[in-house]
């Protein structure tokens, strides 16, 4: 149960974005016209700005950046409403994405995780927990030992201290190099999964969303699979218990869409919506996010 009132924890990655939009097909070994911007970015981060944008009045988020970028990052989370605790790494810089954006809006990831994933178990602290309500972690953790193991002890302290955990899977090309099964097992004990069509569909093999999300909602007690422009199932026990639409929009680019649905659906959540009306949150902040260039909101910073 949601303690009211409190803070939502989000421990994650901060991620320095190189966003590409180029409108012509990449053509190979020769030059190919594209707008780039560098923003801040990172899927914890992003979800942590996007729930402050939603309405939480307390986020906090905990991730691991290089010194080369930390204090530019610390800034424009605190001037998104986020409170910030980052450990400086020295010895790995900050992960950066370079986002490749084509005509159609979607986007293709290049990406080096550099100080993201060293996030350690001595990062974290069941003290951390004290007044938080909900704890969110962020999937690109459980893919490297580290911080996978920093994230399965999160999971732990927040089941024990009665904080509900949700689970974002972040990405289904790392999820199939990981496997199924090791990612699942990790995130046993969640309140709630939170993945895209094509993470339900890597995690489950199951070809059909909704059969994907009935799937996973024997396993954790729910399960939210967004589906772009098309909205959101909502499963629980077993079953898909709603279809939720997303408003039309005309978009500019997909990267960090799902990051706000995440926080949208975390802020509403907390403020003691179902999970159908949480839902439909994150569908309209996930609508309006494609509607701006890069994750965060439009008026979040930009630059540093």
């Amino acid at each position: 149960m949601t303690r009211a009132g409190g803070a939502l924890l989000v421990v994650g990655d901060v991620v320095t974005d190189v966003v590409a939009r180029h409108r012509s097909p990449l053509a190979r070994a020769t030059d190919t016209a594209a707008e780039i911007r560098t923003l801040p970015g990172g899927a914890g981060a992003n979800a942590a700005c996007w729930a402050v944008r939603s309405g939480t009045n307390e986020v906090r988020l905990l991730g691991r950046v290089g010194t080369d970028a930390a204090d530019w990052h610390e800034r424009a989370l605190r001037r998104a409403g986020v409170r910030p605790l980052l450990v400086p790494d020295a010895d790995a810089a900050t992960a950066t994405v370079i986002a490749l954006v084509d005509g159609s809006t979607e986007r293709t990831f290049l990406t080096d995780s550099g100080a993201a994933l060293r996030l350690s178990p001595a990062d974290w602290s069941a003290g951390l927990l004290d007044g938080v309500a909900r704890l969110h972690l962020s999937g690109y953790l459980f893919f490297a030992a580290t911080s996978r193991e920093t994230a399965c002890r999160a999971l732990r302290d927040a089941r024990d201290a009665g904080v509900p955990v949700s689970v974002d899977p972040a990405s289904a090309g790392f999820l199939t190099e990981l496997g199924a099964d090791r990612f699942l097992a990790a995130a046993e004990g969640a309140e709630t999964l939170l993945p895209n069509a094509d993470e339900a569909r890597a995690l489950t093999g199951r070809g059909e969303p909704e059969s994907a999300a009935a799937e996973l909602s024997r396993r954790f007690p729910l399960v939210v699979v967004t589906l772009g422009a098309s909205g959101a199932l909502v499963a629980e026990g077993g079953a898909v218990t709603a279809r939720v639409t997303a408003p039309p929009v005309r978009p500019v680019d997909s990267t960090g869409a799902g990051d706000a649905f995440t926080g949208a659906f975390l802020a509403a959540r907390l403020a003691g919506a179902g999970a159908v009306r949480a839902a439909g949150a994150g569908c309209r902040a996930g609508a309006e996010a494609v509607t701006v260039v890069g994750g965060r909101p439009a008026d979040g910073p930009a630059d540093g």
